[in-house]
């Protein structure tokens, strides 16, 4: 008896479960939903379970990438240790042997080709406080002007266009909690029911109040369902559609006089411009019927107020800049902006493509949003960073631009961190190629990506339950990502490694940081008084607010929750019209004899990026599998192509072959892939080179393709 009572406890011992709470952030899009891992464990197993916690943004959401996240950071694949590439095998050798190779692999570039010859391509997923230390890196440690990151290939077009048009940039010009009380709304590009599906509750309880919705896609999506109009246009068409609506709006008197007149400069030549636009030629050139145009324009231009929503459709093309500025002209001839619930919003892809912008890693900016080319801007970082202004370096190139100075040479050496641009760039053989010209490649990831493969050296980095630091989510809300879980066997945190690296080069006083506080603290010193300023935001206040709207410039500032009330951001104070060409600048393909189909990207739900991530987590793998080709089921007749049927697209860069999916939803002319697969299904092997001439964007959203059944 007593022996079959010990057995009893024995087995129940084995049963009781301890359970661990771990706050955290999703770590994928611009919604940046706050969440809990709970871990519960016995003797023998580990169990997880994601649940949801109440924040301003998302309202205590989660999707279902946020649900299954924990998948890829627990994943048995995550990188242990350094890795260095040996004969084309990887092993793992120890830290310090790692940083020693680093030194001699740096010092020995730049002093054979220069301080430019070494690279460093940053990320829009990694903290403020890292993306803010990694433009430190490139310009004190390495003083090189080659330093930019993969948001270019996301935000760039509309953080130009805002730039251009406001005077400075912040995702949404209001907070987010202004679309339900909006009585329009024009959705332009942009898919957020499967991009960010978190944010969609907002615009359904805009819409149950009585807000007229506009979507502006080639496609039928989740969320053009919502919409009261959908403007099928043509790819690449969206400037010259945007300039139909401004027709109308200004042609019918929808404008605001008053707005127009004390807070407006370049409305007479934009109005100009557009009466000499025909608005039948306009239909012809778009594909959207006079009579949508008209409808549309109407009630945008009728209701008291309005906001406008870009994403990649628009901005994703050689003339984006300019096709978002089009947009901005819309809103600036009816005065929505710069008032409760009226504004722009420019709906970041990557969770933190906004506040990895402000700080540093783009080719021309330093932190705050301050300038590279500013002699002031120069000035007051470099004596807040102890250093002489004339060492910091010069503006440098845009990412696609810095693989074709890896191509003609320029550049020997790449530090990438925690991006994938084989797969997330165009022309994506031409990237490879480049890279596999450099004398030296140091990848930061946590898995041998597609192009982490590539690299001489692999340095095991940390994960979104790891690494605590600060993220900047769609709306401009500073947060604060808790991470306490432990660390991956060898693996450290970017912070960690950039301050290694800048020890060994001799650098080691400007990076002697033990905590993301620390960062953080010098950071709000940086920014302050920049147009991003964060210098009255800190980690208690976070902590106990939940996140804050910058810019907030002191720490009784309560955040700014709507911009440019009184004033935008030009040294007038007046935001800038300009007139629009129909046509882009750089000429975009167009549908032809030898290729008579339109080629354009997005997103599915259950993937993000280049699915690096994604893939790994076997929910989210186990729902979109495998890439696919979307195509009306009309020129699937044409090309005698059957539904489920393997097929080659071309362009005259490469082909791939994916798998047919019959659908109504799509223009007849369009075809529709998605970008998160890789090798022969990495769609952006077929995209062209051309970038936009403002802000260097590629021009993802408009190919020219043809198609052929390879198996029925």
């Amino acid at each position: 008896m007593t022996e079959l009572l010990l057995r009893y406890f024995r087995k129940k011992q084995k049963e009781v479960q301890t359970e661990k709470i771990y706050d955290t952030q999703c770590p994928f899009c611009s919604m940046q939903c706050k969440m809990q891992l709970i871990e519960q464990s016995t003797v023998t197993r580990k169990k997880y379970q994601t649940i949801a916690k109440d924040n301003p943004t998302s309202q205590g959401r989660l999707c279902i990438k946020g649900l299954h996240a924990h998948q890829h950071a627990l994943h048995k694949d995550r990188i242990r240790n350094p890795l260095l590439n040996v004969d084309g095998e990887f092993q793992e050798i120890s830290w310090e042997h790692a940083i020693a190779l680093i030194k001699e692999k740096f010092t020995g570039i730049q002093s054979s080709y220069g301080k430019n010859a070494l690279s460093v391509y940053g990320s829009a997923t990694i903290t403020n406080e890292e993306a803010y230390l990694l433009g430190k890196f490139a310009r004190v440690a390495l003083q090189t002007k080659y330093i930019d990151y993969n948001g270019r290939l996301c935000m760039s077009s509309a953080a130009s266009a805002a730039v251009q048009t406001f005077g400075m940039d912040r995702g949404f010009t209001n907070s987010i909690r202004d679309i339900e009380g909006t009585r329009c709304i024009i959705l332009a590009g942009t898919n957020i029911a499967e991009c960010q599906p978190t944010m969609m509750p907002y615009f359904e309880r805009a819409k149950e109040k009585g807000c007229f919705i506009i979507a502006i896609d080639p496609r039928e999506t989740m969320t053009t369902k919502l919409a009261d109009i959908h403007l099928k246009v043509k790819p690449g068409m969206d400037a010259a559609l945007a300039n139909g609506i401004l027709k109308v709006i200004i042609e019918k008197g929808l404008i605001d006089h008053s707005f127009i007149e004390q807070r407006v400069a370049g409305f007479d030549e934009v109005k100009s411009h557009v009466a000499s636009l025909d608005l039948e030629e306009i239909a012809r050139l778009t594909g959207v019927e006079s009579k949508l145009i008209e409808q549309a324009a109407t009630v945008f231009g009728k209701e008291e107020t309005g906001m406008i929503f870009t994403a990649r459709g628009v901005e994703q093309q050689t003339d984006g800049s300019i096709s978002v500025r089009n947009f901005l002209n819309i809103l600036l001839a009816t005065g929505k902006v710069g008032k409760a619930y009226s504004g722009f919003g420019a709906v970041t892809g990557q969770g933190n493509g906004q506040g990895a912008r402000e700080h540093g890693q783009k080719a021309d900016q330093l932190p705050g949003y301050r300038s590279i080319e500013n002699q002031e801007h120069r000035e007051y970082v470099a004596n807040l960073w102890g250093v002489k202004e004339k060492d910091l370096p010069r503006k440098g190139v845009s990412a696609f631009e810095m693989f074709e100075k890896m191509n003609e040479g320029e550049i020997k050496g790449l530090f990438l961190m925690c991006s994938n641009p084989i797969v997330s760039n165009p022309s994506s053989a031409f990237v490879k190629q480049a890279i596999e010209k450099l004398d030296f490649f140091v990848a930061v990831d946590m898995f041998i990506s597609e192009t982490a493969s590539l690299a001489d050296l692999i340095l095991p980095a940390t994960s979104y339950l790891e690494t605590s630091g600060t993220m900047t989510n769609v709306e401009g809300r500073v947060t604060l990502r808790e991470a306490s879980f432990p660390l991956k066997a060898n693996a450290k945190h970017d912070w960690q490694i950039i301050c290694e690296v800048a020890q060994a080069l001799g650098y080691g006083d400007y990076f002697s940081y033990h905590t993301s506080e620390e960062i953080f603290e010098e950071l709000r010193k940086v920014s302050k008084g920049g147009l991003a300023d964060y210098s009255g935001i800190t980690y208690d206040r976070l902590r106990k607010e939940n996140g804050i709207l910058w810019p907030c410039t002191d720490e009784l500032h309560p955040g700014t929750e709507r911009l440019f009330e009184e004033r935008f951001a030009h040294s007038d104070g007046k935001a800038k019209m300009i007139p629009v060409p129909n046509k882009a600048e750089v000429k975009k393909e167009t549908p032809s004899e030898d290729f008579p189909l339109y080629l354009t990207t997005g997103r599915v739900m259950s993937h993000y990026l280049t699915g690096v991530q994604t893939r790994k987590s076997s929910s989210l793998a186990a729902r979109e599998f495998e890439s696919f080709m979307e195509i009306h089921p009309e020129t699937a007749r044409e090309y005698k192509i059957n539904d489920q049927a393997l097929v080659e697209i071309e362009s005259e860069r490469g082909s791939i072959i994916v798998r047919s999916r019959l659908s109504a939803s799509i223009r007849k002319d369009t075809l529709f892939v998605p970008f998160h697969w890789e090798e022969t299904q990495n769609v952006n092997q077929l995209i062209s080179k051309k970038l936009d001439p403002t802000c260097r964007m590629p021009g993802f959203k408009v190919s020219a393709v043809r198609i052929r059944s390879v198996t029925n």
